[in-house]
């Protein structure tokens, strides 16, 4: 499990290709390295990764079919950045909300509107149907970050950025078109698909009942 809370930014130094296989070497920062061991866990992008191989500062992840097809990762080259967050402990405090690692989808970034202080980006899903999942004020996962909702309209939805959000992380680097890994927030979606599968099953008994009644 993650919190949402990017520890640092890590350089990606070398890329091995493969037919639906990739494995990326990042230059983990010097902080995060204590206690790093072989099939630990840590976040790319928000992407839960396993280490595979330690080097020095160097630290190897292995990305399969399914990762590169879900994810931004696929689309990564020598010298760009990900955000990276070491799995958290019991103890750890929860700054962000809980995340697991798991992306769900990209979104397009559609518009980015900067003032002096702030920066609010708008993002579109790929499909209506995840848009259930995407409710006013709640919490969703951008690139590993954990962030709160702000306006909702159609399949687009925005979030506002503080300053320390765009200094620690990769999203102030982000354009419009650049595409970024979203997880939904999993309380949301077990509340969502309980509450679905509830009405479905009331439905369904409501059009049994009334199959039993007599016709005149």
């Amino acid at each position: 499990m993650f919190t949402g809370i990017v520890q640092g930014t890590a350089v990606l130094v070398a890329v091995d290709e493969k037919p639906n296989f990739r494995t990326h070497i990042i230059e983990m920062p010097s902080e995060l390295l204590p206690g790093l061991e072989l099939g630990a866990s840590v976040a790319h992008n928000g992407c839960c990764l396993t280490v595979t191989a330690i080097e020095g500062n160097r630290v190897s992840f292995d990305l399969i079919k399914e990762t590169l097809r879900l994810t931004n990762l696929g689309e990564l080259k020598t010298g760009d950045k990900v955000n990276v967050e070491r799995a958290a402990k019991f103890s750890d405090e929860i700054g962000g909300h809980l995340m697991s690692g798991h992306i769900i989808c990209t979104a397009e970034i559609a518009k980015i509107y900067t003032s002096e202080n702030n920066r609010q980006i708008w993002l579109r899903m790929p499909s209506t149907e995840l848009m259930k999942y995407v409710l006013h004020k709640g919490f969703i996962g951008i690139d590993g970050i954990s962030l709160t909702i702000g306006e909702v309209i159609n399949n687009r939805f925005c979030v506002h950025l503080i300053p320390e959000t765009l200094a620690r992380t990769t999203l102030g680097k982000r354009r419009l078109g650049d595409k970024v890994n979203i997880e939904i927030d999993p309380q949301t979606q077990a509340v969502v698909d309980t509450v679905e599968r509830v009405l479905a099953s009331r439905e369904a008994a409501i059009e049994a009942e009334k199959a039993l009644i007599p016709k005149a």
